[in-house]
């Protein structure tokens, strides 16, 4: 217990993922500290207290969606099966099945776009991600081109580089246009592009 007789900091997981939702659906410059408060269920005074500032909660936020995501895109990537029904999952990942589904878009996309050139700590958590990830596609797509399923005429990387392009395409352009059919078409043309 600390002096105040409140328990110790709040830094667990349930804060964190309430202001995963709050950032993902406010964004940073347009969330205030009574939008966290509210869904994080702490007071003002415990909030700053359990992390300091509203940027080092977003800096908490932004590392706990990162870890979640790539370790499902990982997942996803790495499933048995053919390559191309792989790809095709991660594709499909953040993509509703109904039009009322969640268009907020991913965190980390929309961090990178509002703060990666003026705030280094997105840059960095975003930069990471994107490697990781990167790195996770050019396996799978190697994999294919190990088992026949991907020509080796194109080289492991160039092929990894443009799925990874046409992906963040994709996760910039659904949440913006709930458009199910360009979805549909970047998907087709992105496989039929490397299979």
């Amino acid at each position: 217990m600390s002096k105040s007789g409140r328990p110790r900091e709040f830094k667990d997981t349930a804060v964190i993922d309430a202001a995963v939702e709050v950032f993902r659906t406010n964004g940073y410059e347009a969330c205030s500290t009574e939008d966290l408060c509210k869904q994080t269920g702490l007071g003002r005074g415990s909030l700053y207290n359990a992390f300091g500032s509203k940027h080092e909660l977003y800096e908490h936020a932004l590392q706990r969606y990162h870890e979640i995501g790539i370790q499902t895109q990982i997942e996803l990537l790495e499933q048995e099966g053919p390559v191309k029904e792989c790809l095709r999952s991660l594709l499909k990942w953040e993509i509703p099945e109904k039009p009322e589904g969640d268009s907020r878009g991913c965190l980390l996309v929309n961090a990178a776009t509002e703060r990666a050139k003026s705030d280094p700590v997105v840059g960095k958590i975003f930069k990471q991600h994107v490697d990781l990830l990167e790195q996770a596609i050019w396996k799978a797509i190697h994999r294919g081109q190990e088992t026949g399923e991907i020509s080796k005429e194109k080289s492991t990387s160039e092929l990894a580089g443009m799925f990874l392009s046409s992906y963040y395409g994709l996760r910039v352009i659904f949440p913006a246009t709930l458009d199910y059919e360009l979805a549909e078409r970047i998907i087709d043309g992105t496989l039929t592009s490397i299979f």
